[in-house]
């Protein structure tokens, strides 16, 4: 499985990494003007961050109800570097809240310019939004409580799962229904929150969605004793910052923030810090970086003789 995995990973970087190569070679920065979008940013003197209020450690609230995060901390490293291109260093950011199901509209329609949560970058996806380059793998897994017998998806057979609206997971639960004919009830929630609660008040068999996410959710609800996650991968999901396709400018941008962090080696540190070390709001996830992640960071990195 674990090959599998691998395989599916690195197709999916070098899809990932195949769009950037494209999109760069189309970039053009239109003398001194600027795009929609960043003439946009530079006017209002602001960036609108969208945030998710339970992808921990993505994107999620602390204690005083301000947004913080993995996802959040990169896109503030992108906010300095817009202010760079825009010649704004003073650019504020004002954060805009998201759901699963309306961040993507939220980018098309100019609500948000950077969405900075736990959103798959995949194909279908990219002929409404574009993606920064990777900054996470991860896949679908089923959450279940530690007296269930479900341990594989053959154990799914007529149950009740829930999955957040808008995700690649309800997609994955999906398919997995036809193909294994399991004759499921799959339900949504709104967010992964409520997905999560659906569990505990047992509306739900089982919570599918990305590992990571299920593992955050445990973590911050101090409930390792009561839910487990279970079972293969049923979907690879890589993550990226999503913003406005046709903004070949912003693209530019967004991803010389990412090069500068990889090579200044910021990346792995930043990484520890919210999945290995305690979060600030008391949990630790301790889940080490993947080596596709770890590769994929290594190839950020600009620095003479590192990519000879």
């Amino acid at each position: 499985m674990r090959q599998r995995l691998r395989r599916s990973i690195g197709a999916c970087g070098l899809w990932l990494a195949g769009c950037l190569l494209t999109t760069a070679a189309g970039a053009q920065t239109g003398g001194e003007g600027l795009s929609p979008a960043l003439a946009a940013i530079k006017s209002r003197h602001a960036v609108h961050l969208g945030y998710r209020e339970s992808s921990p450690p993505f994107s999620f609230l602390d204690q005083a109800n301000r947004p913080i995060g993995y996802s959040l901390e990169l896109c503030q490293a992108v906010v300095d570097e817009i202010g760079v291109e825009v010649d704004d260093p003073g650019l504020k950011i004002e954060y805009v809240k998201v759901t699963s199901d309306d961040r993507i509209p939220a980018v098309v329609q100019g609500k948000i310019d950077l969405e900075c949560g736990s959103t798959t970058a995949n194909a279908e996806r990219s002929k409404q939004v574009a993606f920064s380059p990777l900054m996470f793998v991860a896949g679908t897994k089923l959450m279940v409580a530690k007296d269930s017998a479900i341990s594989a998806p053959k154990d799914l057979q007529s149950k009740t799962v829930v999955v957040t609206k808008g995700t690649t997971n309800e997609q994955a639960m999906h398919a997995l229904d036809k193909k294994l004919n399991l004759g499921l009830n799959i339900v949504t929630a709104s967010d992964h929150e409520q997905s999560y609660q659906m569990l505990v008040d047992r509306k739900a068999d089982a919570f599918a969605t990305d590992d990571i996410l299920l593992y955050g959710l445990i973590a911050r609800h101090k409930s390792q004793d009561k839910f487990h996650v279970v079972g293969d991968y049923l979907s690879y999901d890589p993550y990226g910052i999503m913003f406005r396709r046709g903004e070949p400018q912003l693209k530019e941008v967004v991803e010389r923030a990412f090069r500068k962090l990889g090579t200044n080696h910021d990346l792995v540190p930043l990484y520890n810090k919210w999945f290995v070390s305690r979060l600030p709001t008391g949990e630790r996830l301790n889940v080490a970086i993947s080596p596709q992640l770890e590769d994929a960071f290594k190839a950020l990195d600009d620095s003479e003789g590192v990519n000879d």
